[in-house]
């Protein structure tokens, strides 16, 4: 009889312990999927990229790919009790915190904000080349850039032509949403040139030259191209004004350099001065019919605030300054010109 209620508080015990165990398991998995498993303590790259249109088996493999979930099986246990598999996924870029559990993981690509990216506009010169820098920066590739800088009606509702298009990008650094599509970027960027063109009385200084803002930019481009020295730019902007009011053609080597697209070249030569093209200044009289770089704002204000004087002819200095001499006359330019050159033999033997 004893040894009959032995054996049958041992199956109590192990029923009861099989129970325990059983239970403890199905406790423990919410709880470890909702506050054990999760991000892991160190990331390599602390930022998400969740492309547009997104599904949730393709969020799950990016979070998988880039090393922010420990265990996937907990995360898809708990996206299906949050719902969040069900939801539409949103695109963006998240900052994504070592350590974070999978509900706050969740809950901030649900509902948290995005990491805004710094987009870097300076020096290039072409649309295809602002593409490709700004295709680094947001989810737009390079070729939805181009065929929103190359569509036509666009362009006509915006008030630019594919020439003038680099006009309206002001350089500087920008910050703005990764999820920034190709058309959402040039209306970003017209809303900051339109700021900048209400700074500082630049409509008023430009309509005091005679000059639109796209002309004032075309001829920026074009010192921007002469000179890196902020402080001649003035002066520079200066000769082209001058020749520009007495109808005499601009003859600015980078305009026939940008025309023959020659960008590598070191000097110029005839066959450069002489390329027919509407954007060689050697050729043809006027502005080009776009800008041939993008010209930084301190190239935009010397032309706005040009320095007043008589000169109508400039050229490099004969020293390693970069910067150059000018002159009122041809005879007093042929001069310089000659010592530029004597000083360029001299170097070379």
């Amino acid at each position: 009889m004893k040894a009959r209620k032995s054996s049958l508080s041992r199956y109590v015990l192990l029923f009861f312990t099989a129970a325990l165990l059983i239970g403890a398991y199905f406790a423990w998995r919410p709880l470890k999927a909702i506050y054990f498993s999760g991000v892991p303590a160190q990331l390599e790259n602390k930022y998400v990229c969740i492309p547009t249109g997104s599904t949730f088996e393709q969020v799950v493999a990016i979070l998988r790919s880039g090393g922010f979930i420990r265990d996937e099986a907990d995360f898809r246990w708990l996206a299906e009790k949050m719902n969040y598999k069900k939801d539409i996924m949103r695109a963006g870029r998240f900052e994504v915190r070592p350590g974070w559990t999978n509900r706050q993981l969740i809950q901030h690509l649900r509902t948290g904000e995005q990491a805004p990216v710094k987009v870097i506009l300076n020096n290039e010169r072409l649309p295809e080349d602002v593409a490709s820098k700004v295709s680094q920066f947001i989810e737009a590739d390079s070729l939805s850039l181009i065929r929103t800088f190359s569509d036509q009606a666009f362009l006509d509702e915006i008030g630019y032509t594919y020439e003038t298009l680099i006009a309206a990008f002001i350089p500087n650094t920008y910050e703005m949403y990764w999820n920034t599509d190709a058309r959402a970027f040039v209306k970003r960027m017209l809303k900051e040139h339109d700021a900048f063109w209400n700074k500082n009385n630049r409509h008023l200084k430009a309509r005091n030259l005679g000059l639109s803002e796209t002309e004032v930019y075309v001829l920026a481009s074009i010192v921007e191209r002469e000179t890196n020295d902020n402080g001649e730019k003035p002066v520079i902007a200066g000769v082209y004004l001058n020749r520009l009011r007495i109808g005499m053609k601009l003859q600015a080597d980078p305009t026939s350099v940008f025309a023959t697209r020659d960008f590598t070249t070191r000097r110029v030569t005839e066959y450069h001065t002489t390329y027919d093209s509407p954007y060689n200044t050697y050729v043809y009289k006027g502005l080009p019919p776009g800008p041939i770089s993008m010209a930084s704002i301190t190239s935009i204000d010397a032309v706005l605030n040009p320095q007043k004087h008589d000169y109508l002819y400039f050229c490099a200095r004969p020293d390693e300054s970069g910067t150059h001499v000018f002159a009122e006359t041809f005879a007093a330019h042929k001069v310089n010109a000659d010592r530029f050159q004597t000083y360029v033999r001299q170097r070379r033997n």
